[in-house]
């Protein structure tokens, strides 16, 4: 017997119960009755609940954990969310990740090494969706001296006093470590006493006084204590990095995907995003 039979014969058997009078007019009020249950409960969609796995980057995901409560309410998938780097060998750097084939739905990282792994063929080029844009900052322990970053020429002055320097393995760090350190002309002079943290927030190192000073995205700086945040670079050394999504070749839910990447671009979420210190991507009009 079919599922919509069954369904029949249940719905006829709790009618009976319910209504008391005989008769024709019974009879058709059944048979309606219950075309119309077994129709809502046939044909009707079900829920499908989905786990979409991210791997966000550390510049978004101060923004990306404010939201998720409010996605995982709204659609009843449940986000499975690991961090790793945009950049770097470590063994959770986004670009090894998906190296070794690992099943990720969703990537959130900076947008110039997500286009790497469009042209190498592991994130699908027509899901790309530009979130928001980050400046690098400097921090220094809590309650320690704050140095003036204000200019580039007091920017350079502050690096060459410095006894320690930190820097990130990913975006920030590759620009600051291999353009803005050699452009001041000071790379060399600063070489011994810069430190490259991998996988973890710079702020943390600079909290514990194992640096002087540190530099990474504003974004990332945010969440550390015991740190003061001394402000973003100057103009002339500044660079600013938009962080993208993109879905990854591997991805099991691909549909999901694309809906939690266009939700988190929604402009009723750029007040959640502002306030981690990162500026969001708007349609261009």
């Amino acid at each position: 017997m079919s599922l919509e039979s069954n369904e029949r014969d249940r719905c006829e058997r709790r009618l009976l119960k319910m209504i008391p009078h005989r008769g024709a007019a019974r009879t058709a009020f059944l048979t309606f009755t219950c075309a119309l249950l077994t129709a809502a409960t046939v044909r009707a969609p079900q829920i499908k609940e989905e786990n979409i796995k991210v791997v966000t980057s550390g510049a978004f995901t101060a923004a990306y954990l404010e939201l998720v409560p409010a996605y995982e309410r709204a659609t009843h998938d449940k986000l499975v969310t690991e961090f790793g780097p945009s950049m770097g060998t470590t063994h959770n750097a986004i670009p090894i990740r998906l190296e070794r084939g690992e099943a990720i739905d969703v990537v959130i990282m900076a947008g110039p090494a997500l286009d790497d792994l469009i042209k190498q063929g592991k994130v699908r080029a027509d899901n790309r969706v530009d979130l928001a844009q980050s400046k690098i900052g400097m921090a220094v322990k809590a309650g320690a001296p704050k140095p003036d970053i204000s200019t580039v020429e007091e920017l350079k002055r502050t690096l060459l006093a410095a006894k320690s320097i930190a820097y990130s393995d990913s975006a920030s760090g590759v620009y600051l470590s291999t353009e803005l350190f050699p452009k001041l002309g000071i790379a060399e002079q600063i070489k011994g006493k810069c430190k490259k943290i991998e996988a973890d927030p710079v702020g943390e190192v600079v909290a514990t006084g194992e640096v002087e000073i540190g530099f990474q995205q504003i974004s990332e700086l945010l969440p550390v204590k015991g740190i003061d945040i001394i402000g973003e670079l100057p103009p002339g050394a500044q660079r600013v990095t938009v962080f993208a999504a993109g879905i990854p070749v591997t991805s099991k839910h691909p549909e999901a995907a694309k809906a939690l990447i266009q939700w988190l671009a929604s402009p009723a979420h750029y007040t959640a995003i502002e306030k981690t210190g990162l500026e969001p991507v708007r349609p261009r009009k």
